[in-house]
């Protein structure tokens, strides 16, 4: 299945879309895909093939997207937590990222002509090393692209990501690159695995769990919300749009308080340098990730 779908909407959908773009759309929509384990078993086929509905329904649901216009999508597709799974679970995840990371290089024409840029967020170090090549090449050959944004959390949890941040800061200031008071909350998120992200407007998990699994704790503090009771491979349009229905709905008292939130805080010089120093770093290393193992 193709990372990159062309349209199939039939008419009625294609109207609902329409509909349902004359009010306010966000511009970041993050995902937890729960509930693949759940559809394997109602429907009497192995845990493999619900990942890989799981996948197919991402491609669909990123056409969605595009049709509406929102420019960034973020998707929880592995969790650090995932490695307590099985060997045998473990392995099928990993195997499948191989195959569709490798799909997505294949279909590299088709997201440089989309404009799509790939960016991979999560604990790479924890990760087999061909895959670690196969995201960082991902992530190099689109890195100029600007029309649309796909961030995949992989081997990833929020308190894994904050830690790494609070670990940069504190080697920033024992390097005296900062000051113990220039650390403050825009210190902290431009240190996050998201740094390059605005925070998403709308989170959506399926599958009917009330709960946010360690997923983007610290950037969704201002984000809408909706829970829908579909399991993610059986998540469809009109699912969808109900959940930017809600966003619409919720929308006059999310300005609001992101207005009484926000709050300017003065970035001193030496912040900027110490935060450009540290992005370098980073890419240097994706860089290195893909040279040392090609």
């Amino acid at each position: 299945m193709s990372w990159i779908r062309e349209r199939t909407l039939n008419w009625f959908q294609t109207l609902a879309l329409k509909i349902i773009k004359t009010g306010q759309l966000p511009k970041h929509v993050a995902f937890i895909m729960d509930g693949n384990r759940r559809y394997a078993n109602k429907q009497n086929v192995a845990k493999a093939e619900g990942h890989i509905r799981g996948f197919d329904k991402l491609a669909e649901t990123l056409s969605w997207c595009m049709d509406l216009g929102i420019p960034e999508v973020t998707v929880y597709a592995f969790s650090i937590e995932n490695f307590k799974r099985s060997k045998e679970e473990v392995n099928t995840l990993l195997q499948l990222a191989r195959e569709k990371f490798k799909r997505l290089l294949d279909e590299k024409e088709k997201l440089m002509e989309h404009g799509v840029c790939i960016r991979v967020i999560g604990n790479l170090s924890m990760l087999p090393e061909d895959i670690c090549k196969l995201i960082a090449e991902a992530m190099i050959i689109t890195k100029d692209n600007n029309k649309a944004f796909l961030n995949v959390a992989f081997a990833y949890t929020s308190k894994d990501e904050i830690t790494h941040a609070i670990k940069d800061i504190a080697m920033g200031v024992k390097c005296t690159d900062i000051l113990p008071e220039d650390i403050n909350e825009k210190l902290i998120s431009d240190c996050l695995y998201t740094y390059k992200s605005p925070n998403p407007d709308l989170l959506i998990r399926t599958s009917g769990e009330v709960r946010l699994s360690d997923f983007l704790m610290w950037q969704i503090s201002n984000t809408c919300i909706y829970f829908s009771n579909a399991l993610w491979p059986e998540f469809n349009l009109l699912d969808f749009i109900s959940a930017i229905f809600y966003y619409q709905r919720c929308y006059p008292d999310l300005q609001r308080v992101a207005k009484m939130q926000n709050s300017k805080q003065i970035e001193h010089n030496r912040v900027s340098m110490y935060v450009n120093k540290l992005y370098q770093k980073r890419q240097i290393e994706i860089e290195n990730m893909y040279l040392l193992t090609a």
